[in-house]
């Protein structure tokens, strides 16, 4: 991924606004990888990662930032909680299954880009599978002129189904059987071998291709898998896919704050907070990891964490995995402005979804200036007034504003309906000035 810093925090500013030092932190370590890469092999053995620590309360941009970088990039990249994780030697998932996922999405990537590479060719099987069934072959003793009719309507054939013309008819295809793929990413390397033992044994018992009958649309997509098992080398894939989550892998820990232990909450009612903290150690500084595609080493991975710390504060967190967050970056509180802006500037804002979603019913709704002014200014009062759950707050207010436009909606096609700032005052004032109500509605 060859973007620029600059480039980088650009395309963040379209979804998220504000917090722009994140941004930044975020923009460098990302870039710094690039460069390692360019490096020769000796030196990026000694460059390692500096891992992030995002700080800030719920709904300031911490996950959205992930949700785009995810977006952006073409490297493996996994979102995840820690608040799902256990120490091992307790039922649920063990911190190394979040380096399995990682394997897993690397292999989706560049299995996508082969099949890309190979489109033409994948295509050409499909097309010939197709068409053989629409069109069966001419003997070998057919004649010269026939041969040269059949040539004839092959290419016509070829045409209608490429067109989408013959989508409809019905066909029997002799489809292979695929290859039963177990999902190991939430279980030990033994147990994931003892389930690919299972699969070939289940792909040995019947080796015959099944007949089914489907339209030719749906046989595409089911020729498409077909074709890529067949002319894509897997070893290739899993190879290239290990290397790159090695070196170019990402993985987003969200919710780290809830595995701290805070002297408020004498927090033993999870199985081992501080467990999964000493489990994560290894893995964020370096170490081998078993997976069935092969071993991965960690030491490259780059991992970007992310907390509210509402209870708890970093400090919480043990001493050794504090050290392996070197970056620390706090999240600024959302204001009033900064909630207009979301609502306004974004790309695909809440606002713009609402317009959207109106318009199936073929109503137009109108969003005043001072009507966004008023709803910035009601949800900056809420969360000052109650719980500080930054732009979430916007969906509680637009919804509670829209929700009887909404319900009607189909009632009115081809009007026109204003969102003015009377009526949001006059839909939100008596919640917002109750503290009651607001903990409740809003």
């Amino acid at each position: 991924m060859n973007l620029t810093p600059k480039e980088i925090v650009k395309y963040l500013d379209q979804y998220v606004i504000g917090q722009n030092a994140a941004k930044k932190t975020i923009a460098l370590a990302l870039r710094t990888r690039y460069r390692r890469m360019q490096l020769d092999e000796e030196m990026q053995n000694e460059i390692m990662p500096k891992n992030i620590l995002m700080i800030g309360s719920t709904g300031v941009g911490k996950t959205e930032i992930s949700r785009r970088l995810a977006k952006m990039m073409s490297v493996p990249f996994i979102k995840v909680e820690a608040s799902k994780y256990t120490e091992v030697g307790f039922v649920g998932r063990d911190v190394e299954s979040m380096i399995r996922d990682l394997v897993v999405n690397s292999i989706s990537i560049v299995k996508a880009e082969r099949e890309e590479e190979n489109k033409s060719k994948i295509d050409n099987y499909i097309l010939n599978k197709i068409v053989e069934k629409l069109l069966p072959p001419l003997p070998e003793s057919a004649s010269e002129s026939k041969k040269d009719d059949y040539r004839y309507l092959l290419e016509a054939m070829e045409k209608k189904v490429e067109s989408g013309e013959m989508d409809d008819k019905v066909i029997e295809l002799d489809l292979a059987k695929l290859n039963i793929e177990f999902d190991d990413s939430g279980l030990p390397p033994e147990m994931a071998k003892v389930q690919e033992s299972f699969s070939k044994v289940f792909a040995s018992i019947n080796k015959e291709d099944t007949k089914k009958e489907v339209s030719v649309k749906d046989a595409k997509s089911l020729l498409r898998q077909e074709a890529a098992q067949k002319l894509l080398d897997s070893t290739s894939i899993n190879a290239e896919a290990l290397r790159r989550a090695e070196n170019g892998g990402i993985i987003f820990l969200d919710e780290i704050d809830k595995i701290a232990l805070s002297e408020k909450s004498q927090g033993r009612n999870d199985p081992s907070k501080e467990g999964v903290q000493r489990d994560l150690l290894p893995i964020v500084e370096g170490s081998s990891v078993s997976t069935k595609y092969g071993t991965i080493n960690t030491d490259h991975i780059l991992f970007i964490a992310a907390g509210a710390f509402h209870v708890s504060k970093p400090s919480d967190l043990i001493p050794e995995l504090q050290g392996r967050f070197p970056l620390r970056v706090e999240l600024e509180s959302l204001t009033e402005e900064t909630l207009y802006q979301i609502l306004t500037q974004t790309q695909n804002s809440l606002l713009k979804q609402y317009v959207a979603l109106l318009g199936v019913e073929g109503m137009e709704l109108i969003f005043e200036d001072d009507a966004v002014r008023a709803i910035a200014q009601l949800a900056h009062r809420a969360n000052q007034n109650t719980e500080d759950i930054g732009a979430r707050r916007l969906h509680t207010v637009l919804e509670n504003i829209l929700e009887e436009v909404s319900f009607d909606a189909n009632e009115h096609k081809g009007t026109t309906f204003a969102i003015t700032k009377e009526l949001v005052h006059e839909k939100l004032d008596e919640v917002v000035e109750d503290d009651d109500l607001s903990r409740y509605i809003l």
